[in-house]
């Protein structure tokens, strides 16, 4: 660094380069003076110091030298700092900062079950749709924005909530147009399901209909080849596996259709009605495990000695105190009774029964002396005959004033109070030969004895409570030994023995059904095959059986079982498992879901459907997007109607949003309010006779079949005149409440409550296995049928279109404590008359 000074031309320079300023005085520095004048300047400058004063040319001097310096400075230390800051700003920098995850990168899945599309429907194609609808169909058929909101849903997943009367039917087929007709879509890309031959055969004639109003050359057999039932789709299915190619269902034994239209069966998944067929390959396969598993010979065993005893009652009962008053009276005439039973036993060729050997042992009641007929050693217990119901109830003992019937029956109530021993008591000549049979081991006669499930209403042959058992089950997706392993029973309870016995049945059964030829499979097994447990299955299926599934339209989903609802799943991640590939070449792309239906209509509860997954419908099949319509137009029932029947089922668990109002030609009908009376079968028929000569039709529902036997006495003159009818004038149906869903008529007649009147402890445990219910409920089946007892009266009384009558018996003591429907009835409304009681 150089120095600078008075003397130097730089600083002279910058001094006086402000000409403002005044001249620098000439001053020397100490070192350069001579001695004598250095020393006296160090005198001066201390003196100075001494006095505090300042010498005003030095302070000049130095503040211009120590400005020039410091000036000097800052113009090289800023040159050197700003040159390396210019330096530095010009390099190119790079800096890299690691933001990643410490955790590992792992993709999340997407779990939906359609790809994120949407049907391709401009605008100008809806706004030419709908001029095509209303120029072709009538006034009377032309779609509400609720349906038009049905028939142009472009989300992959689309939820109908249809209540009775909705006019669905009509929405649906415009939808099936809508795709094959103006969209392309090919019809074997899509499925149209029902559930019941009645609703098919409706569809199919609608179908053709309408698309013949389009000139579209639709044949009977391409219509009954889009409207299908879930079990004809299944059917091909089993069949493409190796081995499989004749496969027959156990459901279709007995009733086969001509080769090539096996698929056209249409099995009712709620009837479990057996056959003769069917019946013989389930006697067959208990034959061969009773001789191959002697555990399973030994459960029925205990089985039939359990069923067959008679059943105790209680000995404080007000029947059992008024008939232990007779005790000796009976005792005395036991004897000359038992005599005349056998006579008639004989003479029925009856008795003796192969196995049972004939005594006549005596037995004290109360301390007095009856007789028995035999002793089957087998069971160690006496056998007692019964008074046949085909004989006469007034058959008559010589000089007896009690008909044998009677007598019969009061020595019955004594042994089923006081008997403490083993005793079968054979009711009629029919049971007998059953058990006969099956003592001689015959194959075709089957176990022989008739069990009841803790829950049934009554007893059934045991192999049919096995098939009633396990398909419920299976309906419920479960796997029959798995729920039996972890189902529980108090000590000493035989349905423990039953389902032990059943979890061996039911695995003997698909081996003995597969091994016939051809091999026979029952649907629910079907079903399991191809469901999400063995979802991999679904990769054997070629292209043409899987594509069907691709769109389709459902129609009563609130019937759905948790069975068929895992095979759907199944299914539709299959489709879009194979993705594009599928529908190489094709119009009809991606996949598509529309079910339609109506919670408050789910009454197949007691068979294993839910409507759970209607009302969580979101849940059940995932999707992008998603869309809801309410049809809530009820075309067919006056208001009252609608309204009655919506009250019976306000207490239900269902979706929100659910008021119906009556429209088009409904809306116009006179409001009469539901008639509740009691029943007086008299009265009804009269009432019915009325509506019946008006020309009307009519429809008469009852609870149980023995009634329509009962009421029939009284409606001989309309039952005549109705089969004198050609079949499509008829105006008179004649159903049982379940089966009268789907139709209608202008009055009808109720005969019967709607009553849970049982508990089910197995279906309790089932349904808690397939994780029905609510949460923490002990008795969710029990819990769910409650609620279905009121559905049922919601579906029985949307059948009117004008009027319904109600007929109820009055309740027992304990029917008071059971749920019941008519309970329900709040004569204060306007929508209903409560005439009980007058």
């Amino acid at each position: 660094m150089r120095r600078t000074c008075a003397a130097d031309p730089l600083f002279k320079e910058a001094a006086v380069s402000d000409p403002t300023a005044e001249p620098l005085p000439t001053l020397t520095p100490p070192a350069e003076l001579p001695l004598l004048r250095r020393l006296f300047a160090r005198l001066l400058g201390r003196g100075l110091s001494g006095l505090q004063a300042q010498h005003r040319e030095s302070f000049t001097l130095g503040h211009a030298s120590g400005q020039q310096q410091g000036h000097a400075l800052g113009e090289e230390v800023g040159f050197e700092r700003g040159h390396a800051e210019g330096l530095q700003a010009g390099r190119q920098v790079l800096v890299i900062r690691d933001s990643r995850a410490q955790t590992p990168a792992v993709p999340g899945q997407d779990l939906n079950l359609f790809d994120d599309w949407r049907l391709p429907l401009s605008a100008e194609l809806k706004k030419r749709f709908k001029a095509d609808v209303a120029q072709r169909l009538p006034a009377t058929a032309q779609p509400s924005a609720a349906q038009w909101k049905l028939i142009f849903s472009d989300t992959p997943s689309t939820c109908v909530v249809a209540g009775a009367g909705a006019g669905k039917s009509t929405s649906l087929v415009l939808r099936l147009l809508l795709l094959h007709r103006y969209l392309g879509f090919e019809l074997d890309a899509m499925t149209v399901v029902t559930f019941t031959r009645e609703s098919r055969k409706d569809f199919i004639q609608r179908l053709l209909q309408v698309f013949g109003l389009w000139q579209l050359a639709l044949t009977p057999v391409q219509a009954r080849e889009l409207v299908r039932t879930f079990h004809s789709r299944i059917l091909p299915m089993v069949r493409s596996l190796p081995g499989l190619s004749q496969l027959q269902a156990f459901e279709t034994l007995g009733g086969e259709l001509p080769a090539g239209r096996e698929q056209e069966a249409e099995s009712n998944p709620f009837d479990l009605r057996l056959n003769d067929a069917q019946r013989q390959q389930l006697n067959q396969c208990y034959s061969d495990l009773l001789k191959a598993n002697p555990r399973f010979a030994e459960l029925v065993g205990e089985l039939r000695r359990q069923a067959l005893q008679l059943k105790p009652v209680d000995p404080d009962h007000p029947e059992v105190q008024k008939r232990a008053q007779v005790t000796q009276l009976a005792a005395q005439r036991d004897e000359e009774l038992c005599d005349v039973i056998e006579d008639l036993w004989f003479a029925a060729g009856a008795w003796p029964v192969a196995g049972i050997e004939p005594c006549r042992e005596t037995v004290e009641i109360r301390g007095s002396c009856f007789h028995v007929h035999g002793r089957l050693a087998g069971l160690d217990a006496w056998v007692m005959l019964g008074f046949d119901p085909r004989e006469s109830a007034q058959y008559q003992r010589p000089g007896a004033k009690l008909t044998v019937r009677a007598e019969w029956a009061v020595k019955r109530t004594l042994f089923q109070a006081y008997c403490d021993k083993p005793l079968i008591w054979l009711d009629n000549y029919a049971a007998a030969q059953r058990l006969a049979a099956a003592l001689a081991g015959d194959a075709v006669a089957g176990p022989g004895f008739e069990y009841k499930v803790k829950g049934e209403l009554a007893a059934v042959p045991l192999l049919d409570a096995f098939m009633a058992a396990s398909s419920f089950i299976e309906n419920l997706g479960l796997e029959v030994g798995n729920a039996v392993a972890q189902m529980t029973f108090p000590p000493g309870d035989p349905d423990a023995l039953f389902f032990e016995a059943l979890a061996l049945y039911a695995q003997a059964l698909e081996g003995h059904l597969l091994a016939q030829s051809p091999p026979v499979m029952t649907y629910n097994r079907m079903f399991a095959l191809f469901g999400e447990t063995n979802a991999e299955n679904l990769q054997l299926l070629p292209d043409p059986l899987l594509r069907p599934l691709a769109h389709l339209l459902i129609d009563e989903f609130q019937d759905v079982s948790p069975q068929i609802v895992s095979w759907l799943r199944a299914s539709l991640a299959e489709i879009r498992r194979r993705g594009p590939q599928l529908h190489l070449g094709r119009t009809a792309q991606h996949a598509s879901l529309m079910c339609v239906g109506d919670d408050w209509q789910s009454i197949y509860g007691w068979r294993g459907s839910s409507p759970s997954f209607f009302m969580a419908f979101t849940k059940t099949f995932l999707s992008p997007s998603h869309t809801r319509v309410m049809l809530t137009d009820n075309y067919r029932s006056q208001q009252h109607v609608i309204d009655a029947a919506e009250h019976l089922v306000k207490g239900t668990p269902a979706i929100a949003g659910k008021k119906a109002s009556a429209s088009g030609l409904a809306a116009g009908l006179e409001q009469v309010p539901v008639k509740v009376l009691d029943r007086d079968d008299v009265a009804l028929a009269q009432t019915l006779k009325a509506h019946y000569d008006r020309g009307e039709t009519v429809m008469l529902l009852f609870r149980k079949t023995s009634d329509k036997a009962l009421i029939s006495e009284h409606l001989c003159d309309v039952i005549a005149a109705e089969a004198a009818q050609p079949a499509n004038q008829r105006r008179l149906r004649q159903l049982t409440y379940h089966s009268a869903k789907g139709l209608q008529a202008d009055a009808v007649f109720m005969l019967g409550d709607c009553q849970y009147q049982t508990s089910s402890p197995y279906k309790n445990q089932v349904y808690r296995l397939a994780g029905l219910g609510r949460a923490g409920d002990a008795m969710p089946f029990d819990a769910a049928q409650k609620d279905e007892v009121q559905r049922l009266a919601y579906v029985a009384v949307t059948r009117a279109v004008s009027h319904c009558y109600w007929y109820v018996e009055r309740p027992t003591v304990d029917a008071h404590r059971l749920p019941r429907a008519s309970s329900l009835v709040d004569g204060r409304q306007p929508f209903f008359e409560d005439l009980r009681g007058q």
